[in-house]
């Protein structure tokens, strides 16, 4: 299979003055995969780092090609970041997707095979067994595959079937004795997602890992009796999940029937990949291709010696014989500012202080506490919160329904569109709308994205309010791997701009102002142009200026050219950008004096935090936002004013470390590429993924960012 010549636009993408989105993604990816391949990581966690990057490829062409087909599929025009027009962007896109595929299996057949075979752990097919194990092998298909197996045919008197979104598929062509070779049929036998992926045989000395298409391969002859079976051909199909969910009026039913519709148009959305085992039928495939209106630039080609689906590796990382070969995370600390963690009680605290939790340094508990002792304090009046993402046994769900049992108001905000969460978010609801509490689904046209709780209690003859913001879900499962901040406070001015947002949320309010929040869709782009632009007024005056940002992703170009411009003016950038950067930093004229700096390691970096110099009158937030578009224009977001010296400090040094780390940074080029960073000479190792569980005050209070 020829790979797509586009060498031609590369001059065309390195003139623009931004990055490709999407490019950049496929970059992010590309670190990931580099994470499977440090020669300090044992295969246990290769092959973890190797699923991600195979899990964040299915989303990516679900979501960000699936776009890019809604374009070319009704002719509408887009020009992306790189110059590029629909057709040379895909070419070049699927190119590198082709390219990072290729590497992929490579660093599969030729280093994780080796090495899993060195632990005993062994990936084979049924001839690697003995007599006695194809047995049992055989003994399993008959008893639990085969009755799950439904051969579906497609010909001339039938329809297509619907075939599911990334399920490993076998596609058999067949005649019938005596039938013309144009008589041939196509039938299709779906490998249900509820078999385990592969079938273990223990040995005295190590474990063997027969894949279930192998197992189905060597008897699917069972499913097609007394016909003639001209090719078998294993393939993977991935569909389009990008959907835009339309304006509704009637929120509560309308609403939730138009989320409903468009997870089902997920199962039959069109088909914008095909990946597919070699010796395939070429008829067949040429077959789906014209079904599917796909070109050959989306058909990558799995090798035998290779595996087709590695997000299937899971189960290698998750048996329980290996669980102690991956690295333990160091139990959670107590935070800085709350020494008495577990001992105080957390409302009489909050009234002398606010905490700034770190998580997973710090625990999680320490919010999931406040909301299960609110929940049954009988001071406590009223809990709201907005909830994006839940774990799937989620505490935050048990406490506000023991909330409502007690008689206490609830109101929560579900955001029923937070991606490929919607039916369980739709469920939780659903829950917490019978036992009584007041829930909204979310705002048609916006995503509910910020992170906000509000406590209402009683204190003698006062009202206190309890505030929670962060930037992470209120979910206890993603706290222990993502990195993410989290303030909780009574601060007067902050629990006033959360109420106030709370009823810009759920219902018609426009307040004039927030004292201590930057929301958006209304404020957040251009109150941060304005810092950012204040910086280069000072620079310009000579006095001393800085700008210090670290989220997830920069995409947004009317940010990108402020930061330009104040780079121009002699401002100090640095940025820590995890995933998509579409800045191009250190160019000539443009961009000297921006660094731009990812980490990725064995924690997801999650949490945003925004340090604006101001000649010595720091500005500090932290929060839900990203710079993107939809940040800005699409989402509800709120970025939050730490004002306490010693959180304000907290996050500084969270920035320094970051920029301090050459454990797990990758320091971004001109030209959109990454360059892994080392300790220089005797300089020692700096893991910010561990220098976090031994913080000291003493330490974080000597932070300086600026000169």
């Amino acid at each position: 299979m020829k790979l797509a010549v586009v060498e031609k636009y590369d001059s065309i993408i390195q003139q623009s003055d931004l990055v490709s989105r999407d490019l950049s993604w496929l970059k992010f990816n590309e670190r990931v995969l580099d994470q499977s391949k440090k020669s300090h990581r044992n295969v246990f966690e290769k092959l973890k780092f190797l699923a991600i990057t195979a899990s964040n490829l299915d989303e990516f062409f679900m979501i960000r090609v699936g776009s890019l087909y809604n374009y070319l599929d009704y002719d509408k025009e887009r020009v992306d970041y790189s110059g590029l027009r629909e057709e040379p962007f895909k070419a070049k896109l699927m190119n590198e997707s082709h390219l990072f595929h290729i590497a992929q299996h490579e660093h599969f057949t030729q280093v994780i095979m080796p090495e899993l075979q060195e632990q005993g752990v062994v990936l084979c097919n049924l001839s690697k067994l003995t007599g006695k194990e194809q047995e049992k092998v055989h003994d399993y298909f008959v008893k639990a595959i085969y009755p799950m197996l439904t051969p579906m045919v497609y010909d001339g008197y039938r329809t297509f079937p619907i075939l599911m979104n990334k399920l490993s598929v076998f596609g058999v062509v067949t005649t019938s004795p005596g039938d013309r070779q144009d008589m041939r049929k196509m039938s299709f036998v779906q490998i249900p997602a509820n078999i385990p992926r592969f079938f273990e045989i223990e040995r005295e000395d190590s474990l063997l890992l027969v894949p279930i298409e192998e197992v189905i391969r060597e008897n699917i002859v069972s499913l097609f009796r007394n016909v003639k079976i001209e090719g078998i051909s294993l393939f993977r199909i991935t569909r389009n999940g990008d959907f835009t969910l339309e304006e509704s009026e009637d929120m509560d039913a309308n609403f939730l029937e138009e989320v409903k519709r468009k997870l089902m148009e997920r199962k039959s959305g069109r088909v914008v990949k095909i990946e597919i085992e070699e010796g395939y039928s070429k008829w067949m495939l040429n077959s789906l291709l014209e079904r599917w209106n796909l070109k050959m630039d989306s058909v990558f080609l799995i090798k035998r010696s290779s595996l087709i689906d590695f997000t299937g590796l899971w189960q290698v990382v998750g048996n329980k014989k290996f669980r102690e070969r991956l690295p333990q995370i160091p139990d959670p600390v107590k935070p800085l500012s709350y020494q008495d963690e577990g001992i105080a009680d957390i409302f009489d605290v909050l009234k002398e202080k606010d905490i700034l939790l770190h998580h997973p340094y710090n625990n999680i508990d320490s919010i999931l506490d406040l909301v299960e002792k609110a929940a049954e304090d009988p001071d406590v009046m009223a809990i709201k919160m907005t909830i994006y993402r839940l774990a799937k046994d989620s505490r935050i769900t048990k406490a506000l329904l023991k909330a409502a049992e007690n008689g206490k108001h609830v109101s929560v905000l579900f955001e029923v569109k937070a991606r490929f969460d919607e039916e369980n978010n739709i469920r939780e609801a659903k829950k917490l709308q019978k036992a009584g509490c007041f829930v909204i689904y979310g705002i048609s046209h916006l995503k509910t994205h910020t992170k906000l709780l509000l406590i209402v209690r009683r204190d003698g003859g006062e009202i206190t309010r309890y505030v929670h913001l962060g930037s992470g879900n209120y979910n206890e499962d993603t706290a222990r791997l993502y990195t993410d901040i989290g303030l909780m406070t009574t601060n007067e001015i902050l629990a006033n701009d959360v109420s106030e947002f709370f009823n810009v949320i759920t219902g018609h309010s426009m307040p004039s102002q927030y004292k201590n929040l930057i929301t958006a869709p209304r404020d957040m782009r251009n109150q941060l142009i304005e810092y950012i632009e204040k910086e280069a007024e000072n620079a310009r005056n000579g006095l001393p200026s800085g700008v210090f940002i670290k989220v997830n992703s920069l995409e947004d170009s009317e940010i990108i050219y402020a930061l330009y411009r104040a780079s121009q003016s002699g401002v100090t950038i640095k940025l820590i950008v995890r995933g998509i950067c579409c800045l191009r930093p250190g160019r000539v004229g443009l961009s000297e004096n921006i660094e731009v700096l990812s980490i990725v390691g064995d924690f997801l970096e999650h949490s945003r935090i925004y340090y604006f110099h101001n000649n010595g009158d720091t500005k500090t937030y932290a929060g839900s936002a990203d710079m993107m578009v939809r940040s800005f224009d699409k989402r509800l977001e709120a970025l939050f004013k730490v004002e306490s010296t010693l959180l304000e400090k907290q996050l500084m040094n969270i920035l320094a470390y970051n920029l301090k780390d050459n454990v797990n940074a990758y320091v971004m080029q001109e030209d959109g590429t990454y360059v892994a960073k080392h300790p220089v000479g005797d300089e020692p190792e700096f893991n910010v993924h561990r220098e976090f569980f031994s913080l000291n005050a003493e330490n974080v209070m000597q932070v300086k960012l600026v000169d």
